[in-house]
């Protein structure tokens, strides 16, 4: 089963900019883009977590 990332979706919904969560969680927005492209091949937990945090979401 492939993961399926639907960050632009949840930047969206709760309004807010790559720059302005790049920002809060810390990491570039390179790196941003990189996973709301489904190009990323990994991600922290603790870069999943700040982004769930800021986010108010949960993966599943």
């Amino acid at each position: 089963m492939a993961i399926v990332v639907n960050l632009d979706v949840m930047m969206a919904k709760r309004k807010m900019s790559s720059s302005e969560l790049s920002e809060k969680i810390g990491i570039s927005m390179a790196n941003l883009s990189i996973l709301k492209t489904n190009k990323g091949k990994a991600i922290r937990f603790s870069t999943l977590e700040a982004i769930c945090r800021e986010l108010d979401c949960q993966p599943r």
